[in-house]
C-alpha cells in the first residue's frame, strides 16, 4: 500500500496557467516546424504564432516556462528557438 503522506501534493499551479493562453485550441502547427521547413515558409508560420502569443494573457509565463526548461522547439512566449537562446545568454539571435 502506498504510502500517501509521503507523495508529493498537488502540483496543478505548476501548468494551470496554461488554461488561459490564447494557443488553446489552435493546434500545434503554427508553433512547431515541420520537417525541412525553411525560408519563406518558416518565417511565415513563425511570424503567424507570434500574432497568437501578442494577444496571449498569459506570455511572460509561457516565455517563463520555455526559458526555465530549455525547451529546444517551437515558438513559447512569442520567441522562437534561436530567440529563446539568445535571451538567455546562450548566442545571438539571427538577422
Amino acid at each position: 500500500m502506498a504510502r500517501v503522506s509521503h507523495l508529493p501534493g498537488r502540483a496543478e499551479h505548476h501548468w494551470i496557467w496554461q488554461a488561459e493562453a490564447a494557443c488553446r485550441g489552435v493546434g500545434s502547427e503554427p508553433f512547431f516546424p515541420p520537417e525541412g521547413e525553411r525560408g519563406k515558409d518558416r518565417e511565415a508560420r513563425e511570424e503567424a504564432a507570434k500574432a497568437v502569443c501578442g494577444a496571449c494573457p498569459v506570455r511572460a509565463r509561457c516565455l517563463d516556462h520555455a526559458l526555465r526548461v530549455s525547451e529546444p522547439y517551437g515558438v513559447w512566449g512569442g520567441l522562437t528557438e534561436k530567440e529563446r537562446l539568445a535571451a538567455a545568454g546562450h548566442g545571438a539571435v539571427a538577422a
